[in-house]
Formats: C-alpha cells, sequence, structure tokens
C-alpha cells in the first residue's frame, strides 16, 4: 500500500493484525452486553483456551475467557519494550523508543473523555501467566481497511463513512501513532469502523504529525477537545502515561483545536463541523 494512502487513510479497524479474512468474527455471536458488563468479563472471566498468533509485530495472543455462562474471544498484548535507541525496519532510528501495552489502555481511556470509546475495543489490564497486559474485547468485523482497498469495495453510505474516519483522524494526530497502518483499522458487518493498536503511540512530539489530514470534526468531539482538562487526562492515564506524555497530548490538543478555529474562520463552521 502507498505511504501516500496509508497515511491519508490514516484509520485503523479492530481487525487484528494478525486476523485474515476467514476469521472474522459473524456478527451474530456478539452477546448484547454494556461496557461495563465487558469491563468485568474481561477482568474476571477465566481463561479455558490460548493461541499465540505469529503475525502483527507484536505477535498478540488470542484468549478465550468464559465465566460459566458466557464464552468469549480477547486479544492479550503484554509487550512493553523501552530502548535509547532504536532503528526502524523502515531505515528510520527512533529515540527514546516505547512500544508498550500500556499505551492501548491510555488511548481506551482517552478515547472516553473525547466520547469515542465506541470506536475502540473496550480493553482493561490484566495478568495473564504472571505477565500483565491490556486485554482487549475480540470484535465482529467483515473485513479490514486492507482487504477493503484490494476488493476495491466503496461503503454504502459515503457521508457516514466519511464522518467516521474524520473522527478516526483526530484521535491520531492527539495519539502521535507512528505505527498507523491499514490493519488497524476494522470494519464491523453495519460500516462501523474500530481503531485498534496503539502501542507505538503517545510520542512526546507536541507538535501533531499531519494536521492537513484533518479535514472536518464532529461537533460534540470538538466541544470535547476544547474541555479536555489535562487532570482528568492524568487520572485517568495514571500508570500507564508519564507526565511527559500527558503534556505533550495536551500540546498537541491545542494546536488541533487551533487548526480547526483557523479552517472555520477561513471557510464556515457549516463546512468544518458537522
Amino acid at each position: 500500500m502507498h505511504a501516500t494512502i496509508l497515511r491519508r487513510v490514516n484509520v485503523a479497524l479492530f481487525a487484528f493484525a494478525f486476523l485474515t479474512p476467514t476469521h472474522f468474527v459473524v456478527a451474530s455471536e456478539e452477546p448484547s452486553l454494556d461496557k461495563e458488563q465487558i469491563e468485568q468479563f474481561l477482568l474476571h472471566a477465566k481463561v479455558v483456551a490460548s493461541r499465540h498468533t505469529s503475525k502483527g509485530i507484536t505477535s498478540p495472543w488470542r484468549l478465550t475467557l468464559s465465566d460459566g455462562t458466557l464464552t468469549h474471544d480477547a486479544s492479550f498484548q503484554k509487550i512493553d519494550e523501552h530502548r535509547i535507541r532504536m532503528q526502524l525496519s523502515d531505515g528510520r532510528t527512533e529515540l527514546n523508543f516505547v512500544d508498550s501495552y500500556k499505551y492501548d489502555i491510555a488511548a481506551y481511556r482517552l478515547a472516553e473523555l473525547l466520547g469515542l470509546d465506541d470506536m475502540l475495543p473496550v480493553t482493561v489490564e490484566r495478568k495473564w501467566q504472571g505477565n500483565p497486559g491490556a486485554l482487549s474485547w475480540w470484535l465482529p468485523v467483515m473485513m479490514d481497511e486492507v482487504e477493503r482497498h484490494k476488493k476495491k469495495i466503496t461503503p454504502p453510505d459515503p457521508d457516514a463513512w466519511n464522518h467516521q474516519m474524520y473522527k478516526v483522524r483526530v484521535l491520531d494526530q492527539l495519539v502521535y501513532d507512528t505505527d498507523v497502518n491499514l490493519t488497524n483499522v476494522l470494519i464491523g458487518h453495519d460500516w462501523k469502523i474500530w481503531r485498534i493498536d496503539f502501542t507505538r503511540a503517545f510520542r512526546l512530539s507536541k507538535d501533531p504529525q499531519h494536521l492537513d489530514d484533518l479535514v472536518q470534526c464532529d461537533r460534540q468531539l470538538f466541544d470535547r477537545l476544547k474541555t479536555l482538562d489535562e487532570n482528568a487526562l492524568t487520572t485517568r492515564t495514571k500508570g500507564y502515561l508519564t507526565k511527559d506524555e500527558v503534556n505533550a497530548v495536551m500540546a498537541r490538543r491545542d494546536k488541533i483545536v487551533g487548526y480547526f478555529q483557523k479552517l472555520i474562520s477561513e471557510k464556515s463552521e457549516a463546512e468544518v463541523l458537522y
């Protein structure tokens, strides 16, 4: 996939990077649970089966959990790598490199504060086999963005699709994910977008990566961005983000809000906010 397409689409669905189309869960198999019930299930259900995956950079585990009534799968990510200097596969060198499950949890909690948690899988911290990690609800999807592009499938409702994509783009610029790719965007049976895998996010840059990727913004999301409170973010991400990482998020928030305000002044509120 061309780098420009990767950047412009800039979204990742919750079809884990190691899924193949034949392994997608059928939507009708999904139980009807609210977020709190899912969290409790992830935290307390017994692991009855496990399968290590070899695909994807961080090779997460697919666990099957059961509480005696409900049985459902989840993704377990335990990576927590810190290096002073890291040579990346594309030839770049990153200093103070971090690849951590903690960022998956931080991203979900930040999304909660922004009202975007319905676009990320419910994610909690849990120990398995003695290792702490991020445990995420396994989502029912019909394809990921790689497959959609490969098959040249057009969403049935382009406006609804774009509105979802615009939200994900805002989140991506806010968290500064250095490993955004099309396998991190999953598509549900109803064309709902899910964004997954943030283990290489939350860099210390105070400038977003690609502000020009931001075209429009949901009104409620824009309001929540403007009112995002540093103390609330610090509290919600305690143990997962450092003070410097929180400060960087808030600095990028300021740049994103300022960018949209500039767009509104140049165009109109109706053209920028929906």
